[in-house]
């Protein structure tokens, strides 16, 4: 399991790599264009190709992006999620244009309850992809802490959309497991039984190896608090046992777990990943 941070592309993408690889940091995230708006300057082609060279330099990737947080395919207001789609549609260009090997999005709410939501962002997600023009580029749909009517805090959520997807699209389209989000929605991730548990129902809704990246964050706050507060590896409630569990789990060794965390850069970053080494060294160790 690799283990990396989101970065900022504010300095160039050769700086990005650089700095990932100056904390340490084995693969990363990073937003294709400003998570806050809804349009931005079409990406430099010439510019957009200088990432992969660059992280390749560095012995850094692979790579995903993460689209803006405006997105809500669940929406019931026709315009918006018309807006939805479009921006879906352009991160996924983004993304294939970076060489990212997928995008994570947040789906949005579920007003009228989570099975016609479902139904409804698939069909975004599936419009959203026939708009892109790309042909490579994944999908990862990102679990939320489950506040007010956002839409998936379950497996079961996030499965319901895979199961409504075409089989072209399906193919392209997984999973993002937020740690912080899970444990604030009530999926208790503090121990190697948690993690089986969690693992098994992803499993059985969303299919074998749908789980692309893993958002490693701790929580701040208590187990279904509904909370989304990130905390630094160790100084929440899911704690280092179940982050060391989460390296002990095989149906992950495949993907990549990046981190989002508060605080001061590079130390925040740097700190963080060396954490996590440790933990995957001890992991190992304890098999």
């Amino acid at each position: 399991m690799r283990i990396g941070v989101h970065v900022s592309a504010a300095g160039g993408y050769p700086k990005a790599a650089e700095y990932a690889r100056d904390v340490g940091a084995e693969c990363i995230q990073l937003f294709a264009k400003s998570p806050r708006q809804w349009r931005a300057p079409a990406l430099c082609a010439e510019k957009a190709a200088e990432l992969a060279p660059a992280l390749a330099a560095a012995g850094v990737g692979p790579a995903f992006t993460h689209t803006a947080y405006l997105i809500n395919l669940g929406t019931l207001d026709d315009a918006l999620r018309e807006r939805s789609v479009r921006a879906l549609a352009d991160e996924l260009a983004r993304g294939e244009l970076l060489g990212a090997v997928a995008v994570v999005t947040h789906l949005g709410t579920a007003p009228d309850g989570p099975t016609m939501a479902a139904q409804r962002i698939a069909e975004g997600v599936s419009a959203a992809f026939s708009a892109s023009g790309t042909d490579s580029v994944r999908l990862l749909l990102e679990n939320t802490a489950g506040a007010g009517t956002t839409f998936g805090a379950t497996p079961e959520e996030l499965g319901d959309v895979l199961a409504s997807l075409p089989g072209p699209v399906r193919g392209r389209t997984g999973v993002c497991l937020d740690t912080c989000h899970a444990w604030a929605a009530g999926l208790d991730l503090g121990h190697r039984d948690g993690w089986r548990t969690v693992m098994d129902r992803l499993e059985a809704a969303c299919g074998t190896d749908a789980i692309g990246l893993v958002h490693a964050n701790d929580c701040a706050h208590e187990l279904g608090s509904r909370k989304d507060r990130h905390a630094w590896i160790g100084d929440g409630a899911i704690g280092l046992e179940g982050f060391e569990a989460m390296f002990a789990e095989p149906r992950l060794t495949a993907a990549c777990a990046v981190m989002e965390m508060p605080g001061e850069a590079p130390f925040k970053d740097a700190e963080n990943i060396n954490r996590l080494k440790a933990l995957r060294a001890s992991s190992r160790g304890s098999a």
